[in-house]
């Protein structure tokens, strides 16, 4: 019989737990979550790339099959969303929210931490190339739908993807690897790095739930049932399709793809449409408000989701 219970505790709890705690904070004093977010981006999440990218046991050949299925599913569910959108009656600037909430998962501050105590260094090792591949997407695909969602092309948004150090990071860790140059991990500059990148767990967390404290849901709400079933349901289906097609040698990196592709809705997208489609609105509700309500409802149906999913896959019945 499978341990639910154990599973939550082991693997989901402590994320939910850390993510409280930020969530309190904010409710308690007000935090303001934009240094620690910029500390994530610049400092932590780089470092915790390079490092993983660096010392990572997977293989080039693994490698390649996991970023060639980031951009597989990105494409997949940008297709998917897009029909269920218009079949559904949907139109701009909602349809290009609803496509932005449907194609990124939250595999940064949510799915790294999930797919570590879920499947352990290879968990880890996974979940960082996922959100490396996606980050990269993220402020390229991601930026047009924002952009289209605003009723702009917003092509000059698309040079922030070179200014994002993540990106330098995965450039310097591969270049590294195939150099032979990379140092060895017990030296004092790797485990600096490793110390710096370890924070950025716990500080991610710590930033969702500062975030999730700070999103207005109104009645958004009602509005968001396409969302979350794209985002819950049609993606791990479409993850898991792309995991069998790609053939991944080890299993346990197919199941953390499923894993990283079934994550709630990516905080990043509400930056985006708050810069590109601010004004936007369908009736009585703006494209900021929709796309952080979908964020709140899915990562808070995630979390029983994710737990049964989970379960599935760490038993070997999916994969």
């Amino acid at each position: 019989m499978v341990d639910l219970a154990g599973i939550f505790l082991g693997a989901v709890g402590p994320i939910v737990a850390i993510a409280g705690v930020g969530y309190a904070l904010d409710s308690t004093k007000d935090v303001d979550p934009g240094a620690l977010n910029t500390a994530v981006v610049y400092v932590l999440a780089p470092a915790l790339v390079f490092h993983s990218l660096a010392v990572t046991d997977l293989d080039a050949d693994t490698l390649a099959r996991l970023g060639v299925g980031v951009v597989a599913f990105t494409l997949a569910m940008w297709a998917v969303a897009e029909l269920v959108g218009r079949a559904t009656g949907e139109r701009e600037p909602l349809l290009s929210a609803l496509v932005l909430v449907a194609i990124f998962s939250n595999s940064g501050n949510l799915g790294i931490p999930v797919s570590d105590f879920a499947f352990g260094d290879v968990g880890r090792q996974t979940a960082v190339v996922f959100l490396s591949v996606q980050s990269v997407l993220m402020y390229t695909l991601g930026v047009y739908a924002a952009s289209r969602s605003g009723g702009s092309a917003g092509r000059e948004g698309l040079r922030r993807v070179f200014r994002l150090p993540l990106v330098y990071a995965v450039l310097a860790a591969l270049l590294a690897r195939a150099l032979g140059v990379v140092p060895a991990a017990d030296s004092a500059a790797m485990e600096s790095v490793q110390l710096v990148g370890d924070a950025a767990i716990p500080v991610m967390l710590l930033v969702l739930g500062i975030q999730l404290a700070r999103t207005n849901t109104g009645a958004a709400v009602t509005r968001t049932g396409w969302a979350v079933a794209l985002r819950l349901v049609a993606a791990p289906a479409v993850g898991l399709g792309v995991a069998v097609l790609l053939g991944f040698q080890n299993p346990d990196v197919a199941r953390v793809f499923v894993l990283e592709a079934a994550m709630p809705a990516a905080v990043t997208p509400v930056i985006l449409v708050t810069e590109f489609a601010a004004d936007a609105r369908d009736g009585g509700l703006g494209v900021p408000q929709f796309v952080s309500t979908s964020v709140l409802v899915t990562t808070l149906l995630g979390v029983p989701a994710l737990t049964l999913l989970i379960a599935l896959l760490q038993s070997g019945a999916v994969l």
